[in-house]
């Protein structure tokens, strides 16, 4: 704000945040069933932006079968115990950048 007495003007300044990017990739994961298995991934910066797991086209929630982690720019996926019917992609989102194991 500029103000010379009898006179006055205001502005404002908006700050958008620059997009991350995936700079390591989902990786394939074989495991056994009954035992966990840990998808990683890792983003270009710490970010606001909604990051979002799938198995298949299914969003995956952090509960007792899925853990999910976030640790600055690394991002873990652990689904427990997996089952065969655990079988399929995983993707892991975020703003406009997919990667899928």
């Amino acid at each position: 704000m500029c103000d010379t007495g009898d006179q006055q003007t205001t502005a404002s300044v908006f700050v958008k945040e620059p997009a991350a990017t995936i700079v390591e990739k989902l990786k394939d994961v074989t495991s056994c069933e009954g035992e966990d298995a840990v998808f990683e991934c890792r983003l270009s910066r710490e970010t606001t932006q909604e990051a979002q797991w799938f198995l298949g086209d299914v969003p995956l929630q952090s509960n007792e079968m899925n853990e999910i982690r976030v640790q600055g720019t690394h991002h873990t996926l652990i689904l427990r115990k997996v089952t065969l019917e655990d079988c399929g992609p995983i993707s892991f989102k975020v703003g406009q950048h997919t990667s899928t194991a």
